[in-house]
């Protein structure tokens, strides 16, 4: 893929939307195969972020492939470490490790573990899964950027079932006490969570207000329009002194019509027929 020519500090040049597409695609089809194959779960959670996924590794992210630990880098942190699936498969299409390898995700002797493991392949930056741990995580990389002051930015991907976690909160409140303005948090706001719909598990709304009242400049976002989620990401910081939140409004299993919205997705893997179609329907 040629290189992207973006935007930074809301200035748009060039942008090619297509390829950016077509990478979310791509993530897709990995992802239900790789679900299918291993019989792994999260399939659901994975396909709703494919997109915020493709945004940030072939447009936003400053990154090389080749010197993945450059100190200038931009650092990305999936919090819902659940949703795995997606972000090797992103890393893999970037070319940080070659594609054959996602073939070892959730088998034995396999190289891939199902929550992202620092060390298994180069481009992850923390161990995640335990969910309310991955923002903390980013507010101690963004405090080392400040106080060695580089300019390097730290994105954060947290599931909406994350905000349940007290120490989300927590973490809330140091980034804005440290003016953490490298720092970019965003939501995978697919309300849909472990046992129920968000609101019904533990409702977060007003969710954008909340972060407002714990000190975030907060966008809100369509998280399935390209556009719309590039713009906001390359907008970052959204004001000085400030971290910034993105709430991406998604929709789970998305891609696959049989999955979208549906809870059962969060477990199962699809079986032969529903593979079939979720790959004619990801064409």
């Amino acid at each position: 893929m040629k290189q992207l020519i973006g935007f930074w500090k809301g200035v748009f040049l060039t942008e090619d939307i297509k390829a950016v597409k077509e990478n979310a695609l791509n993530i897709r089809r990995k992802v239900v195969e790789m679900s299918y194959k291993t019989g792994a779960s999260h399939v659901g959670s994975s396909l709703s972020c494919a997109d915020i996924l493709a945004a940030l590794y072939f447009s936003v992210l400053r990154i090389d492939p080749k010197k993945p630990s450059d100190e200038k880098r931009d650092r990305f942190i999936l919090s819902k470490g659940h949703a795995v699936p997606a972000l090797y498969t992103a890393l893999a299409l970037r070319g940080f490790f070659p594609e054959k390898q996602l073939e070892g995700f959730h088998c034995d002797e396999g190289t891939l573990w199902c929550h992202p493991t620092r060390g298994c392949v180069a481009g992850i930056e923390a161990t995640t899964g335990s969910l309310g741990h991955g923002l903390s995580i980013g507010i101690g990389m963004a405090l080392a950027g400040k106080l060695d002051k580089k300019e390097y930015m730290v994105f954060v991907l947290l599931s909406d079932g994350e905000c349940d976690e007290g120490s989300t909160w927590e973490a809330g409140l140091e980034a804005s006490h440290l003016k953490l303005d490298n720092l970019t948090a965003i939501i995978d706001y697919n309300k849909l969570q472990a046992f129920g719909r968000t609101n019904e598990v533990v409702n977060l709304e007003p969710l954008s207000d909340k972060w407002k009242s714990f000190g975030f400049s907060v966008r809100e976002v369509d998280g399935h329009n390209l556009e719309q989620l590039m713009k906001a990401l390359k907008s970052v910081p959204f004001e000085k002194n400030k971290p910034s939140m993105i709430i991406a409004n998604t929709i789970k299993g998305k891609g696959v019509s049989y999955m979208e919205n549906k809870l059962k997705w969060h477990y199962k893997s699809p079986n032969d027929e529903e593979f079939k179609k979720a790959m004619q329907e990801l064409k």
